[in-house]
């Protein structure tokens, strides 16, 4: 089963593949011609678009019987604009639920992983909007880098205890950063108006998935600009980063993509006869790598599965 297929059934067919097509087409088009809030004024565009088609042609959502449906929201006018948001759930955890349900060993392995998911997640995703910006320094470091980890682990910790997903940095900030975003205020007046957005929750449910999409292509591709500063020529460089590009996308996941650079990186090294050369933390980190890739079979070892 393909993880990704081309369109519907491996065909580009019905209206929402042609709204995905023109808005990618759209925004290609005002980012290539520099024009200011392209990536914005796309996805508006194309949710015009999407509107205008369900409302002339009645798509409806998709469905085992109807494969030709949009993809997430049906674009359709929400009746009320405002909407009082529901926060029944803040507060709602248990700090040590999960010792008692499956046991300290269990959670501890469990919290490792989760612990080094999020750390990875977070520093590709900094180091990537970092260098889109023109923020590293000359000795590759980000500024403030710490201050960064702060906010994000307290951010974690924060969405867990309100009942939602793990809040952290995400790499679609670099739309923000291809529009002028450097200082962080972008990044302050954003979290203010996400908290406004909460009382106008019905107006997102006319974004649809198709929508969206373009603007997450021509972020992919501002990305993909960062790979000209690999020295392709060194295998030792190159297929690890080559690792790290290609299962990113293939697993869904960033923290796999790092984890298969650094531990290909270190085998290398090892057979090359360069160990000498390895810092000790990025030992540590690939050690780290290998127990969290095999943390299935460790848990079958120590009996928890």
């Amino acid at each position: 089963v393909p993880l990704v297929s081309f369109g519907v059934a491996g065909e580009l067919q019905g209206w929402p593949i042609f709204t995905f097509c023109a808005g990618l087409f759209i925004t290609i088009v005002l980012v290539v011609r520099k024009v200011m809030g392209a990536i914005l004024i796309g996805i508006i565009a194309t949710t015009v678009l999407a509107i205008a088609i369900e409302a002339f042609v009645g798509i409806g959502g998709r469905s085992t019987t109807n494969e030709d449906g949009w993809g997430l929201n049906v674009p359709v006018l929400p009746e009320s604009v405002l909407a009082v948001p529901d926060l029944g759930l803040l507060g709602q955890f248990s700090l040590f639920g999960s010792f008692e349900v499956i046991g300290v060993l269990a959670s501890l392995l469990a919290i490792f992983s989760l612990m080094l998911s999020d750390f990875f997640d977070t520093m590709g995703t900094a180091f990537g909007l970092a260098t889109e910006a023109d923020l590293i320094d000359d000795e590759g470091r980000i500024p403030h880098f710490e201050s960064i980890l702060v906010v994000d682990s307290i951010a974690a910790a924060a969405g867990g205890a309100a009942s939602v997903s793990s809040n952290t940095a995400y790499v679609e900030s670099a739309s923000g950063i291809a529009e002028g975003a450097r200082t962080g205020i972008a990044s302050l007046v954003t979290g203010a108006l996400f908290l406004v957005a909460m009382f106008f929750s019905p107006l997102v449910t006319i974004i649809p998935y198709e929508a969206a999409s373009p603007a997450l292509v021509v972020v992919g591709f501002l990305m993909m600009t960062q790979i000209r500063h690999i020295d392709f020529n060194d295998y030792s460089i190159g297929i690890p980063a080559f690792l790290t590009i290609v299962i990113m996308p293939f697993t869904y996941s960033i923290t796999n993509g790092i984890g298969a650079g650094f531990v290909s990186w270190l085998v290398i090294k090892i057979f090359t006869g360069k160990a000498s050369e390895v810092n000790w933390l990025m030992w540590v980190i690939s050690l780290a790598f290998l127990a969290y890739f095999g943390i299935y079979p460790i848990e079958l070892v120590l009996g928890l599965k």
